[in-house]
């Protein structure tokens, strides 16, 4: 098992998949790839919220979302930012309680939102997260 903290040695996403240990891992980077043609790149991060190697997913130089890989789960942050904000608004009321808590708990600084969501499963917040990922950028 790789230590996900470990700045001295680069997991490759199956690893970053094994240490997860949830098969909605491997789902949600085809469904990256498939829907956005982007494919994550582990980077180490020193942050204080989740120092270690995460995952991010970028398309045309912009950040998507990253994921920050947890033991049974995962942790998605997807940044709305002014631009975004009005779009997310919008399609709030139609998400999950869950997505919607999620964005009513989390303050503004510097006039961007930046939503963690804990993936477990695929399901409608999973959905969600996709939804939120196309404001960002919009799906092939």
């Amino acid at each position: 098992m790789i230590d996900i903290k470990d700045k001295g040695y680069r997991p490759t996403l199956e690893e970053i998949g094994e240490y997860i240990a949830n098969p909605v891992f491997t789902q949600f980077c085809s469904d990256m790839k498939t829907q956005y043609d982007c494919v994550g790149k582990t980077e180490y991060s020193s942050c204080s919220w989740m120092p270690g190697w995460n995952v991010k997913f970028k398309k045309a130089g912009k950040n998507l979302c990253t994921v920050y890989p947890q033991e049974g789960f995962f942790t998605i942050l997807i940044v709305a930012g002014e631009k975004e904000r009005t779009a997310v608004e919008a399609v709030l009321p139609s998400c999950a309680p869950e997505t919607r808590e999620v964005y009513e708990q989390t303050e503004a600084g510097n006039g961007q939102k930046w939503l963690m969501f804990d993936v477990e499963d695929a399901e409608e917040m999973y959905r969600d997260i996709f939804r939120l990922i196309g404001i960002r950028r919009r799906a092939k």
